[in-house]
């Protein structure tokens, strides 16, 4: 299975270049399309009401949105559940009444977009080719670099973690049994739940970011012929390569004979910034419904061939 994601400055034409690579690819694999972008053209695009659910579109085409704000009540019941089994003493402070708060916290966005992302590549196994149509550049860098952030701080708490067990069995032996029958604390690891926990997260993170870095995911960039879209791809480029993400292809969107020349001015400085990464020009598609494959957008040229 090969793992494709669409990024790229908001306008660009992000959904309409990863719908049409979607339904190119359908013509000779099994693929899903997956909306990560709170706007979600996705559906006006296959002019289909779709959901949370993957919703069929032709039987070798599956489309599906991401709803963040349940992605983001279902992430946060599931860490709250954990903390109160983990720790007791919690559940006095009620956190569910706090829910209303959390959903709103720094970083809970982008961890429950990166949760629908390795939902869907651990449960779509069925497929050739998913295809993730991203939100603009600054939410997508964040949630792509969260595998590796995550994977330092969960070794950083595994230490200290370890450490505080090492303490309390040692001050446990120190002071002796606190009754007749012994009182026995958590010093074992695999019997201490919140470090359990932290090694399943650790492996967890281990194999997205694995996964994410690895030949069979291809990240594509997708611009336009301006100076903004060219500085905003200048970022993101810049944050893949720190990320060690997997670069694959270029699109120049939206050209047109009155722009031809900015075209070749920005696509010159994108083919400077990064050496050998193929770049497609893709003309301005018309906003009308083409009938043959009852999508709103259709693009004639091929653009698929360098992520087979």
């Amino acid at each position: 299975m090969k793992i494709l994601f669409f990024t790229g400055k908001g306008g660009v034409g992000k959904s309409t270049l990863s719908a049409a690579m979607a339904w190119q690819l359908s013509q000779q694999y099994r693929v899903l399309i997956v909306s990560l972008d709170p706007a979600h053209n996705l559906g006006d695009i296959f002019n289909m009401r779709l959901k949370d659910k993957k919703t069929r579109f032709t039987d070798s085409l599956y489309l599906k949105e991401i709803d963040l704000k349940q992605l983001t009540k279902a992430y946060l019941k599931k860490e709250i559940d954990v903390l109160s089994t983990s720790y007791r003493y919690l559940q006095v402070l009620n956190l569910d009444n706090y829910f209303s708060v959390l959903q709103y916290s720094p970083g809970i966005e982008e961890y429950a977009l990166l949760t629908g992302i390795e939902n869907t590549i651990r449960d779509e196994k069925d497929f050739d080719f998913i295809v993730f149509d991203t939100p603009p550049t600054g939410l997508t860098l964040r949630f792509l670099a969260l595998p590796k952030i995550t994977i330092h701080w969960i070794e950083r708490l595994i230490t200290i973690r370890q450490q505080i067990l090492k303490k309390r069995y040692t001050i446990h032996r120190i002071r002796g049994p606190l009754s007749n029958s012994e009182t026995v604390l958590d010093y074992d690891e695999q019997s201490d739940r919140v470090l359990t926990r932290l090694h399943d997260l650790h492996q967890t993170y281990e194999e997205l970011n694995k996964k994410l870095q690895g030949p069979d995911t291809a990240i594509s960039v997708v611009f336009n012929p301006d100076r903004l879209s060219l500085k905003e791809s200048a970022r993101l480029i810049d944050g893949l390569k720190d990320l060690q993400l997997p670069l694959r292809l270029l699109l120049d969107n939206k050209v047109t004979d009155e722009n031809i020349k900015m075209a070749e001015e920005v696509e010159g400085c994108m083919k400077s910034m990064v050496h050998g990464i193929p770049l497609e020009r893709v003309p301005l598609a018309k906003g009308i419904f083409d009938e043959r494959t009852s999508t709103l957008y259709h693009i004639e040229k091929d653009i698929t061939r360098h992520l087979r």
